[in-house]
Parts: structure tokens; C-alpha cells; sequence
């Protein structure tokens, strides 16, 4: 085969991990630092994390709000005195997700084996990089094309040719790391100090979150914000909530499964000039706004995640 195409996914590595030997009372027969991944007199040999990095061994789970990126490495594997050559090498990619087909864009954009070609032995490679933001089946398509020629034995010049090209899908799922469910409350109106008919106090809600990790390893909610729609303000109540006796609140860290407890006060203010009267939708609701909720995972690895409009009904 002239050209191979492989598609490796890109992702963060882990902290290996050792199981330790239990310790024994009578003369220990077996040597305990057998049983360790990295036996260093300067680390703790009962604990389980190492400072060992290793890559995942398999394709792994691919989370909504986080980025999927893979290197793209099309190989060249003609032997040195082949009497082939393969120029005009061209590689392009697409995303096919449940509602939409995206073409991605390849990193470096730029290289000399449209033109030159692969040399035998050697390779191109490019990056992609794909932010999730919807559920279930992805499929990534990825198209290499080239120009095979054939070198004739007195010549250098090639004497015939022909022009190739296949295609391969890599499909996966992508599933939710972060579920979140929402409660807008009415709260009792307040009109004092302001222009209002009668009967007509400002409105307030309080917003609750609750915020499950659905993924399989452990993640920190470092920041959330609400984006309240015109004529709401909102304030967080959570940990960023300035303390007056009491120190600065730690970032949420949730275990699989575990639940976080999040809120927002939401009053309306004062329109403007030209500033939008509040919204309501086709039942009666009002439109509040959006919750945006970023975390990492336990070795970094970015994630975003935003709801759709949140409304509340006024009673």
C-alpha cells in the first residue's frame, strides 16, 4: 500500500495508578516494592497514585462541553528504491453530528505535501479540534487524496500516473458530563423607594441549580455565571459571594455521581431608554436568561457548558 491514513485521539494523560501489599506482622516472603509502579524511597509506597503519567490505553469517552482534538498522520510506506512517487497529498476532515455536518479546520494549514509530496518512509500530520455541544452519535470523516506516479527506470521523469483517494469514519458517542436541573422561585416583590403604580412592585426570583458529574472521573466547577436578560440583574449566592467574618468559600470538586447545590437572586431593575421591556414566552413565562457553568477534570481538561433560556411564571 502506497499511503496509510491513522487517527489518534488527543487527550490529557493520567496518574498511574499501584496497588501496594498489604503489610504483614510475620517476615514478608515477597519483596513489597514488586508490587509498585514507581518504587521510590522519596514517595509514599501505601498510596495509590504514582507520580507516573500514562495515556489512555483505548479511544476513552468523549464528554458534551469539552474539546475533541486528534492528530491526522498519513503515511508514506514505500520502500527507498520504489518506483513510485506520491505527490499533490491533500487531507481534509468534517464532523457529522446529529444535526449538522461541520468541516474542520487542519493545523498547520500550510504544508510543502500538496506540492512536493511524502517522501518514502516519512509522513504528514495534522491536529484538529472539535468543541462538543451536543448528545449521541458523532462521526468524523476524514478524506486523503494523492497523486501516484510511476518513475520510469531511464528516467526521472515519471511516465504514467493516476490520481487516489479513500475515505474513513470513526464514529463515537458523545455522552453528558454535567447535568443540570433548574427551579425559578417567585419571591415577594419589592417596590419600596420606587416609582410604581400600585399593584406594580419589581419582580424577584431566586434561581436554583443542581449539578450532577455524570462523567466518570472527578471534576471542579471553577466558575458560573448568569447572564440575566434585560430588564433582570442577577447576583451569584454561591461561593464567589463576598463574606463579611468568614473566608472565601473552595470551588465545588464533585465525585461521579455526587450533587452540588448552586442559586442566583434575579430582580428586575429599572428600564432604560431604549432597553427591551422583559420578554415572556407563548404560555405566560418570563424569560430570565442563560447559566453558564465551566469546570476542568482532574488533570485540566477544560469544559463549558450553557442552558438553554430559563423562565419563571409569575403567580
Amino acid at each position: 500500500m502506497v499511503d496509510t491514513l491513522a487517527v489518534l485521539r488527543l487527550s490529557r494523560p493520567t496518574l498511574a495508578q499501584q496497588y501496594p501489599l498489604a503489610r504483614q506482622d510475620e517476615p514478608e516472603t515477597i519483596d513489597r516494592r514488586a508490587a509498585l509502579s514507581f518504587p521510590d524511597g522519596s514517595i509514599d509506597e501505601s498510596f495509590t497514585l504514582t507520580p507516573l503519567l500514562t495515556l489512555p490505553p483505548i479511544f476513552g469517552a468523549a464528554y458534551v462541553g469539552e474539546q475533541f482534538a486528534c492528530t491526522l498522520m498519513a503515511n508514506n510506506e514505500l520502500p527507498e528504491v520504489a518506483d513510485q512517487k506520491v505527490t499533490s497529498v491533500s487531507v481534509t476532515a468534517e464532523m457529522q453530528t446529529p444535526s449538522q455536518t461541520v468541516p474542520l479546520e487542519l493545523n498547520p494549514a500550510h504544508d510543502d505535501a500538496g506540492r512536493s509530496g511524502i517522501k518514502p518512509g516519512e509522513s504528514l500530520q495534522k491536529i484538529v479540534r472539535y468543541d462538543l455541544r451536543e448528545e449521541g452519535s458523532h462521526v468524523l470523516a476524514v478524506n486523503l487524496s494523492y497523486y501516484e506516479s510511476i518513475l520510469s527506470k531511464t528516467e526521472t521523469s515519471p511516465s504514467s500516473g493516476r490520481a487516489r483517494s479513500f475515505k474513513k469514519l470513526y464514529q463515537f458517542q458523545a455522552q453528558p458530563c454535567l447535568s443540570v436541573r433548574t427551579k425559578a422561585s417567585d419571591l415577594p416583590s419589592r417596590s419600596a423607594g420606587r416609582e410604581r403604580r400600585p399593584g406594580q412592585g419589581y419582580s424577584r426570583y431566586a434561581l436554583e441549580a443542581q449539578l450532577e458529574n455524570l462523567a466518570d472521573g472527578l471534576i471542579t466547577v471553577e466558575h458560573l455565571t448568569f447572564e440575566a436578560k434585560s430588564p433582570f440583574r442577577s447576583s451569584s449566592l454561591n461561593w464567589d459571594l463576598p463574606h463579611l467574618d468568614t473566608p472565601q468559600l473552595n470551588v465545588p470538586t464533585l465525585r461521579p455521581r455526587e450533587v452540588t447545590q448552586v442559586a442566583f437572586l434575579i430582580e428586575e431593575k429599572d428600564v432604560k431608554v431604549g432597553e427591551p421591556p422583559k420578554e415572556l414566552t407563548k404560555d405566560g413565562r418570563t424569560i430570565l436568561g442563560l447559566l453558564t457553568i465551566r469546570w476542568r477534570s482532574a488533570m485540566g481538561e477544560p469544559g463549558i457548558l450553557s442552558t438553554g433560556w430559563l423562565t419563571s411564571r409569575r403567580i
